[in-house]
């Protein structure tokens, strides 16, 4: 199977996406090194979505080039896909919908596993978007708190509470409130960058897989290996 992906870099530092695969992404300090990744990731992100695993041959196909003068490194992204620009269907809605009520359901469930939320063995240190979070709780929160920011982009209000899962399903309700929501217009939001519905989902689904695998891999280190559950798939 052949996976078109997309090229976010700055200088050697990199972030690519699988196209098919919404959210789907690795790093690395350069496009070597974040494809070596790539496998393993489509792998897992496949696992999740269908439930079933992938035992073929995976091959990658650069689809898009983008430059970036962001902090790559640490995940700061502003490219908006060819791919995330058309009209969407409803079925196409309800698919891209349905990954990201799906992810935050994955993320709630692992969150909810971690023994003590508030240990950690991260080091503190700071981003383009202030210190990194390094508790479960602080990723949580971090990862819960886009839900007003992203949907904002696009025009829609949003709140950041109770929860991740419901925060998120209510502000898909308040969008398809509105009568032209699968127009998937293109919107210039904050900072230059462009947004569109599209984007909003896969960005879900992409943010959430950052801080799972963060909170994931260091639940393992501090409690254990199974101490906390894998509802992602992580390898």
């Amino acid at each position: 199977m052949n996976v078109p992906y997309i090229w976010e870099h700055n200088h050697d530092d990199s972030l690519i996406y699988a196209d098919p695969y919404i959210g789907a992404y690795v790093r690395g300090r350069n496009k070597e090194e974040a494809l070596a990744k790539f496998d393993d990731e489509i792998r897992s992100y496949i696992l999740w979505r269908d439930h079933t695993p992938f035992t073929g041959e995976l091959t990658f196909e650069m689809a898009e080039d983008h430059s970036s003068s962001l902090d790559i490194r640490d995940a700061d992204s502003d490219v908006i896909f060819l791919s995330e620009r058309p009209p969407l269907s409803a079925e196409e809605y309800a698919c891209l919908k349905s990954l990201a009520m799906r992810s935050a359901a994955s993320f709630q469930k692992l969150f909810d596993s971690i023994p003590d939320k508030n240990r950690t063995c991260l080091t503190r240190r700071r981003t383009f978007y202030g210190e990194i979070p390094v508790t479960a709780t602080e990723m949580y929160e971090h990862t819960k708190n886009v839900n007003s920011y992203y949907f904002g982009e696009i025009g829609i209000k949003a709140e950041n509470g109770p929860d991740i899962y419901s925060c998120r399903a209510d502000a898909f309700r308040t969008l398809e409130s509105s009568a032209d929501y699968l127009d998937n217009a293109v919107f210039d939001g904050s900072y230059g960058e462009q947004w569109s519905l599209r984007k909003v989902c896969r960005r879900f689904v992409w943010h959430d897989r950052i801080h799972a695998k963060a909170m994931w891999r260091m639940a393992a280190e501090v409690f254990g290996v199974d101490a906390a559950v894998n509802p992602f798939c992580f390898v």
